[in-house]
């Protein structure tokens, strides 16, 4: 059921309350570009419940958010463990450079069982660490704690030092080793500053080192073994409700065997809480998923401990047995499996258990006596195999209910927002009355304009929404401003969504495979992007109950769907051939047989293309988006033909019709992901969303007949011969959304209002009879559209001001471009 709404501008108000409007707003630039809207609140009416959870975190180790990020520890490869495994670039001496001679060592004289390798290193030879980014970064007057496992057969001096090219950081410390493994510590405190040190440890004679460690003394919260203090005042200035942890695809992909030599010591496995507790030297190592090692230095007891300090629920996830990410693997070892279920079980002890018990007091020697309280859990993460997600689901789900009943078990409904996957884990969901369910989606700026009565319709007796992962395609503005009216539904829904987080959460911007990310950094740095901006804005002026209201909105969308046409391919190569595009009339728009040269075409994306034997084909078996169009941008009601064969490559291919240019356009993907799944795609300025999708794949050799129809906003798709599918795009992307809350505590009404379009939106706020003050504090956030926050520049920035015309009916102009907040206070 779509929010309701009532058109109405209020006539009465008077020329002085439109002046103090238009004095605390920045003036339009001509009256044309001023949009009329009204709101109007009903404060006696009881909208939802919105819970202090609401808003939360998602950490996940990816662009480097934990080693050379929110970890404090300044050496890169501390434990000589870096592995082919992890990268094929890799070696155990990555990020370290040898004077002399060194080796690393893999055998019975290592430092411990789990701690395989150690390295040997010869008299009178040094080993220089280059930390991550351009070096080590010192801060002038700060102290550093160096700490190394070593062993020597005769006494051995280790002089340390840290140095830039410009000479030494801080005064050389040296450290006296004999006999067998033991733990040596220093302190530097730095004499200048600077990003780009080096760490060297000379050795006089020689000795075995493992664990080379420098932290600085000054983590978030002083914690020993802890967290980088900007980064993690962030995260804490957000307030988070919760943090969910590890994964995100560490939690199921790889191998879900343990880390010992029953398995051969393996390294490419899902993320398992047990091997991250303990002394760090003792703690496994592992191939991260997204291409580099990590360390587990930042393990399961510094996570519970963080949410903790930030006064935030921990709400870990933990592997299904099921693989996603790409893998799609179900395991079917059911003595694994049930390894699986006591290990989380175990990891319950951990957490809430007292100190007599095996796991509490485990957690009590780590320096937490008391429990973390842990009350919500997940169970996987965007399992694209529902009913083998949902097999092995259940049996956690039974084992844990049986023995911690108060515990909130989370079920997923895999990776997108729609499809197949989507619709079969939703009915397993429902029909098993499972708590809650976590959703994941990333789409265009465009989709969250249009969704943002996603929720409206959700059964509100069936399962609660965690909607564990969301963003815009982009850290400009104009992402952060689509985000901000699609949370407005969020709120509004708070009765069905408990608890949202966006994601990723951190990204080191020499260290990317995500984009986009709340948090950037370097190894010297960090800077808020504007989807963190607006996240703080909300996360910090939550409420405590919706106050329902309503808003008139734009015009329904009614011009037709219109556009070129094109071909492309994605990591494959296919051959294309007898194209034609036909007005609704029967008349011809465009007729190729590629009997002759390609010149109809206009080469826009990446591969190859060429005319061979009568077809046009596309030969670069990696290349992707390699996008080919032709005819008119004003061409509307067609229908397109096109005879397709795949001949190689991972993928099937894409059939483009609605092509405005590069970033706007609609195709239909058939045999993407991996050939798993068709689809059809809309881009918009570049990001890109999913109106449709079901399984499928493309075989190679294979000549496919492929019809669009495009008929105003409707669109029907048929595959030799028989309907695909047909949808109609008629979904308004509406600009001006709002939602009203209260703060029990204050009694304030919080207004919030996003505009996101180019016009300033003149309002006429109705609030229903409501007691006021005439005074509310307003925060505003707004920049142009393609605005992005750097290290040396924040355009999007909040701003705070007072606002004096507040009445039971009042006037207030929004700026363009613009999320506004005003705080009301009851009078």
């Amino acid at each position: 059921m779509s929010r309701s709404t009532r058109t109405r501008w209020r006539l009465g108000l008077t020329a002085t309350a439109f002046l103090v409007a238009a004095a605390s707003v920045p003036a339009p630039a001509h009256a044309e570009d001023v949009t009329d809207y009204a709101v109007t609140v009903d404060p006696a009416a009881k909208g939802a419940k919105i819970d202090d959870t609401m808003y939360g975190v998602f950490f996940e180790d990816i662009n480097r958010a934990a080693d050379g990020g929110l970890y404090a520890e300044l050496v890169q490869n501390r434990s000589f463990e870096y592995s082919t495994a992890d990268n094929r670039a890799y070696t155990p001496l990555t990020s370290w450079t040898v004077d002399g001679t060194a080796q690393v060592v893999n055998d019975a004289g290592r430092l411990n069982e789990r701690n395989r390798n150690y390295l040997s290193l010869g008299a009178g030879s040094a080993v220089t660490n280059a930390g991550y980014n351009t070096g080590v970064h010192v801060e002038r007057g700060k102290r550093y704690d160096f700490s190394v496992w070593a062993r020597a057969e005769s006494r051995t001096t280790l002089t340390l030092t840290l140095q830039d090219a410009d000479g030494p950081l801080a005064k050389a410390r040296r450290v006296a080793v004999r006999g067998g493994w033991a733990k040596y510590r220093a302190t530097f405190t730095a004499t200048r500053a600077s990003s780009d040190g080096r760490l060297t440890v000379a050795s006089s004679g020689a000795a075995a080192l493992d664990e080379v460690s420098l932290f600085p003394r000054d983590t978030f919260k002083g914690r020993e073994n802890g967290l980088r203090k900007d980064l993690a005042e962030k995260i804490a200035a957000l307030e988070p409700g919760f943090v969910r942890f590890p994964g995100g695809c560490l939690v199921n992909t790889g191998s879900m065997q343990d880390y010992s030599e029953a398995s051969n010591w393996e390294r490419k496995r899902s993320y398992q809480w047990k091997d991250t507790i303990g002394p760090v030297e003792q703690r496994a190592t592992n191939a991260n998923f997204w291409g580099y090692n990590q360390s587990y230095g930042l393990g399961y007891y510094e996570y519970f401990q963080f949410s903790e300090d930030v006064g935030a629920m921990p709400l870990p996830v933990v592997p299904a047995l099921v693989t996603g990410c790409g893998q799609n693997r179900a395991t079917d070892d059911e003595a694994l499996l049930q390894r699986h279920i006591q290990d989380t079980l175990d990891l319950i002890e951990f957490a809430n258990g007292p100190v007599t018990s095996e796991w509490g007091r485990k957690r009590a020697q780590m320096g937490h006596p008391k429990p973390f309280r842990l009350t919500h859990l997940g169970v996987g993460n965007e399992e694209n195999l529902p009913n083998e997600f949902f097999a092995r689901f259940q049996k956690f789900r039974a084992a844990i209910e049986a023995k911690y009943p108060d515990i909130t078990v989370i079920s997923n409904s895999g990776p997108d927002d729609t499809g197949a996957t989507f619709d079969t884990a939703w009915k397993l969901n429902r029909e098993a009355n499972v708590d809650m369910v976590d959703e994941h989606y990333y789409n265009s700026p465009q989709w969250f304009l249009q969704n943002n009565d996603r929720y409206d319709s959700y059964d509100r007796n069936g399962p609660k929404v965690f909607l564990g992962e969301y963003a815009s395609q982009g850290n400009a503005f104009r992402n952060a401003l689509s985000e901000a009216a699609f949370m407005t539904g969020l709120e509004r829904n708070a009765d069905i969504v408990k608890l949202t987080s966006y994601a990723p959460l951190l990204a080191n911007e020499d260290y990317v495979q995500w984009s986009p990310d709340m948090i950037w950094f370097n190894n010297h740095a960090s800077w808020n992007s504007a989807n963190y901006e607006t996240q703080k804005l909300f996360m910090n002026n939550v409420g405590d109950r919706v106050v329902p209201s309503t808003a008139t909105g734009t015009p329904a969308l009614t011009a037709p769907i219109s556009g070129a046409v094109g071909l492309s391919t994605w990591a494959t190569t296919a051959a294309y051939d007898e194209v034609e595009v036909t007005g609704e009339d029967g008349t011809t728009l465009l007729t190729d047989d590629f009997s002759g040269d390609a010149s109809q075409w206009n080469h826009t994306g990446g591969g190859s293309w060429s005319i061979q034997d009568g077809q046009y084909v596309q030969t670069d078996v990696a290349a992707e988006n390699t996008m080919v169009t032709a005819g008119d941008t004003a061409w509307h009601d067609y229908d397109l033909k096109v005879k397709a064969t795949k001949k190689a490559g991972k993928e099937g291919f894409l059939v483009a019709f609605g092509v405005k240019d590069t970033g706007n356009f609609y195709w239909w993907n058939l045999g993407g992901w991996n050939n798993t799944t068709s689809a059809v795609e809309q881009s918009v300025d570049g990001g890109k969303s999913t109106l449709m999708s079901r399984p499928g794949t493309i075989e190679t050799g294979r000549a496919y007949d492929i019809e669009v129809k495009v008929r105003g906003r409707q669109v029907t798709l048929l595959l030799d011969g028989q309907e695909w599918a047909s949808f109609t795009d008629d979904k308004k992307a509406e600009p001006f959304r709002q939602v009203v809350t209260r703060d029990a505590k204050t009694g304030d009404l919080i207004v919030k209002v996003v505009n996101a379009q180019s016009s300033a939106a003149r309002t006429a706020i109705d609030l229903g009879g409501a007691k006021v003050r005439s005074k509310a504090r307003v925060t505003t956030l707004t920049a142009a559209p393609d605005a992005v926050n750097t290290e040396t520049a924040t355009p999007v920035a909040p701003v705070t001001s007072t606002f004096s015309g507040v009445a039971e009916e009042f006037s207030y102009t929004f700026p363009a471009n613009s999320v506004t907040f005003l705080r009301i206070k009851k009078g």
